[in-house]
């Protein structure tokens, strides 16, 4: 199993921590970081938020090895064309590198906040997959096409230069549902991301999509399996106490995150590795602990390299 880093961009990401972030992940031993694309957070106060793709071709110039991408990034406010646009550059920078989280957006704050229409949760899956359509076809078209949709209309367009890599960046989706996440995945997506869910979560989620995939008639590996989950951590019991702020830290796992000092966080990725996550991006939200960050990568990262 994979790690990787994650980090919420409206979580008080600002350059100079990016920077850090960025060279620790790089240098550090995480396989890949990823980011969230948000405006805001769901409740005040606001905070410094770096925009996503800015950042990522940072990354895509500054790094030579990590993977990296969104986590997700919304169609509700970015405009399919100019997502396939900047990811395919990206991914070029990056010699492959780029991995395309898309989600159908979520946080009613920052759409009202910012003047973009989120919808209800039905015309929000089919914007969404009005969206997966035209980055793929963008992707993967090597002649010009047409787009007729409720949502988006494209005539006579290509994507040039065309991707670099063939098909362009790999496509995630992430989310728990169903009914309505898991049909997408198994259209348009090379990955799967769940979130926030225990390895015993995982397993019988992990059963819904083979069959998922199956029924679409597509091999269960085909599409990778990845999750998302919180990662608390700390050098000792003072500085965890500190940052678990009242938590139990054995909710907090049956809630599925990690959390806890070496040897506790050591076990609880044991047991996602024991059902064959490809990878796990753990979500870093104490921007002003890098210490902290490098501490995990010095001694919890070598017991998985």
């Amino acid at each position: 199993m994979k790690i990787s880093l994650m980090i919420e961009g409206q979580n008080g990401l600002n350059w100079k921590s990016w920077k850090s972030i960025v060279e620790i992940a790089e240098k550090h031993g995480f396989y890949g970081l990823y980011r969230s694309d948000h405006f805001t957070n769901a409740n005040p106060p606001d905070l410094d938020s770096l925009e996503l793709w800015v950042s990522l071709t940072y990354v895509a110039a500054m790094t030579e090895r990590i993977k990296f991408g969104s986590l997700v990034s919304p169609v509700s406010f970015r405009q399919p064309v100019f997502t396939a646009r900047m990811a395919a550059a990206v991914d070029d920078l990056s010699k492959g590198r780029l991995k395309l989280g898309l989600g159908a957006g979520w946080q009613e704050r920052e759409h009202q906040a910012f003047g973009f229409e989120l919808l209800n949760v039905s015309q929000r899956f089919d914007r969404f997959e009005e969206g997966l359509q035209i980055i793929t076809n963008l992707f993967h078209k090597k002649d010009h096409f047409s787009f007729e949709g409720n949502y988006y209309n494209l005539k006579d367009v290509i994507l040039l230069p065309n991707p670099e890599r063939e098909g362009g960046p790999e496509i995630l989706i992430g989310g728990n549902g169903e009914k309505l996440t898991f049909p997408l995945v198994a259209t348009y997506a090379q990955e799967w991301n769940a979130i926030f869910l225990t390895p015993k979560q995982v397993e019988k989620k992990n059963l819904f999509m083979d069959q998922t995939l199956i029924k679409s008639g597509k091999e269960p590996k085909s599409v990778r399996r990845s999750l998302m989950t919180n990662l608390t951590y700390a050098q000792n019991s003072e500085r965890l106490k500190a940052k678990l702020k009242g938590r139990d830290p054995e909710e907090m796992q049956a809630s599925g995150f990690v959390a806890g000092l070496k040897d506790d966080v050591i076990d609880q990725l044991n047991q996602y590795q024991q059902i064959h996550l490809d990878e796990i991006m753990l979500q870093w939200l104490d921007l002003n602990d890098l210490d902290g960050l490098v501490h995990f990568t010095e001694n919890v990262l070598p017991e998985f390299l």
